[in-house]
């Protein structure tokens, strides 16, 4: 049901936590099904240097969050607006259609995340 990747990241899930010192925290969640997925960052000269996440729900919620942060740590800013749900679903080497909630939560947490990151460079 669940691909061999899919089910490392939900056994075994990357950077979870809380960030104390975190320069943006966002959540994120599915009303219809419940699941919840919140992101700490710290965000320095425009890359993510460090993301936690904890998630409450389904397996593939999970998952979604710990590829989420393995996808966005070290990278610039500017290019995190590309990630959309069909990434990190190939990410996880497929999910259950029923299942892909999961990665337009993550992506919607993401979305929050940038929204809410400090501007490191004042606008003229």
């Amino acid at each position: 049901m669940y691909s061999p990747t899919l089910l490392d990241h939900f056994h075994h899930p990357r950077n979870v936590g809380e960030i104390p010192e975190a320069s943006v925290v966002v959540e994120a969640s599915n009303p219809v099904c419940g699941d919840l997925l919140k992101l700490w960052a710290v965000v320095r000269d425009g890359k993510i240097e460090a993301v936690k996440f904890k998630a409450a729900g389904c397996v593939p919620s999970v998952a979604c969050g710990s590829w989420l942060t393995e996808a966005i740590l070290s990278r610039p800013i500017e290019e995190l607006a590309t990630i959309a749900p069909d990434e990190v679903i190939a990410g996880l080497g497929g999910l259950p259609p029923a299942s892909r909630h999961a990665a337009i939560l993550a992506v919607d947490a993401l979305r929050r995340l940038l929204e809410q990151v400090p501007n490191s460079t004042p606008s003229s």
